[in-house]
């Protein structure tokens, strides 16, 4: 058996090109004028807030990829299939939800993606060896689910670098071999059903070859449902539901507006009304007009209902990113209509109740995927200068925001116990 399971090249310089591509939308309070700028450290001193480079959630995240990228380089299938049924068994999650499973998978096949997404953005054609090793590790162990997700994902992957290196040039050959890596993984997928299995990942992947369908239709709607009830503790399904469902992808926002309360309904146990609030997350980043169709209230609600259910800081900064950053005053191009600018403010205006109620501690590659990739749940690759960023551009909206309290020398500080000012010293 071929087996290219070693350090594939880094995505970074591609991810880092696609930052570049995206730093001219940053304009007004997150790009001062130089001559107006407040150097980090004096920010530092006046908003005393613990900084975390490297935080619980990305520790755990990066936990579960490792594991999997360890035991598809040995070769041991027959273990990595055995974690990969135990966390869907157990539902393990990390901290912020995320599926273990789904990180277990990304691991095992990370190498294999790696090397086929470099040699897309490069304009090359991928070797075969890596997706082929993973097809005769799948034929060897015909049946298993677990082994079958990974190959399935793998496909999956590749066949999206494809459609977005398509979407680029407009490129019919890069069309073609998207459409062949989705059908493959359709073919893979087809033999096994995540509801009967009990399998969520099995479910998502599912639900992401709705991506090749030209019009997948209430399947959409209906294979979303079908995940969320195996897994309603993980919102990146509701997350992903919601970018389905804007009119550019699969849907409309009449669709999205029922589902986003449909959600509420599935949810309500662990997340009250955060269902609502989670469906329209990441819509709202990617799509102006659906402030339009929000159920502000509701909304608001369930981002209430999110931060005192769910104590997790990975989950606040989340939220404070998404107002301060995605819902700022600069967030959207174009002037926005009368109705959707009072819903954009009223959401950025939410931002004082979390940093009073609800902030603790600063997780900065949060912010800086706010900043360079709004709408994406995809980790941007940790590195320093990502981390100086969003702790930056952090550090500055608080700043903003407690202008008032820190103009005469006060300082403000956050602890376990919640945010408190300090005094000027004398």
């Amino acid at each position: 058996m071929r087996a290219p399971f070693k350090n594939g090249k880094s995505l970074t310089g591609s991810v880092l090109n696609s930052l570049k591509a995206a730093l001219p939308r940053q304009k007004g309070a997150l790009q001062p004028d130089p001559d107006q700028e407040i150097d980090l450290g004096t920010l530092s001193k006046r908003i005393i807030l613990p900084s975390l480079p490297i935080t619980d959630e990305e520790t755990a995240c990066a936990r579960y990829r490792a594991k999997g990228s360890k035991l598809a380089r040995q070769e041991n299938w027959e273990e990595l299939s055995q974690c990969i049924q135990h966390a869907e068994d157990c539902r393990l999650h990390t901290p912020a939800g995320n599926s273990a499973t789904l990180l277990l998978a990304s691991g095992a096949r990370h190498d294999v993606v790696a090397m086929a997404e470099d040699a897309i953005y490069d304009e090359a054609e991928p070797s075969a060896d890596g997706i082929g090793a993973l097809e005769e590790m799948l034929a060897e162990h015909y049946g298993d689910y677990a082994c079958a997700l990974v190959t399935a994902l793998a496909h999956i992957d590749i066949g999206t670098a494809w459609r977005t290196a398509a979407q680029e040039s407009d490129d019919q050959l890069r069309r073609l071999r998207f459409k062949e890596h989705f059908k493959r993984a359709e073919d893979i997928l087809g033999t096994f059903d995540g509801v009967e299995l009990d399998s969520p990942a099995l479910a998502a992947a599912q639900c992401a070859l709705q991506a090749a369908r030209p019009r997948p239709g209430s399947r959409v709607v209906t294979d979303y449902e079908a995940l969320i009830d195996l897994d309603p503790d993980c919102p990146h399904h509701m997350r992903a539901l919601g970018q389905f469902l804007l009119p550019a992808q699969y849907g409309d926002h009449k669709q999205l507006e029922r589902e986003g309360k449909c959600c509420v309904a599935r949810t309500a146990d662990i997340w009250g009304a955060g269902g609502y609030t989670w469906v329209y997350l990441d819509a709202l980043a990617l799509d102006a007009d659906t402030l339009n169709h929000l159920d502000c209230d509701l909304f608001v609600q369930g981002m209430t209902d999110i931060l005192s259910r769910c104590r997790n800081q990975h989950l606040t900064n989340l939220m404070a990113a998404f107002c301060a950053i995605t819902m700022g005053p600069d967030a959207f191009p174009d002037k926005l209509p009368a109705a959707a600018e009072r819903t954009r403010k009223r959401l950025h205006g939410l931002l004082g109740d979390i940093l009073t109620g609800h902030l603790r501690e600063l997780h900065p590659m949060i912010w800086a995927q706010a900043l360079f990739t709004p709408g994406s749940t995809r980790p941007l690759p940790v590195n320093n200068a990502l981390v100086a960023k969003g702790r930056q551009i952090a550090l500055r909206v608080i700043a903003e925001h407690f202008a008032d309290e820190i103009a005469g020398g006060n300082s403000v500080a956050f602890s376990g116990s919640g945010m408190y000012l300090l005094p000027a010293q004398q």
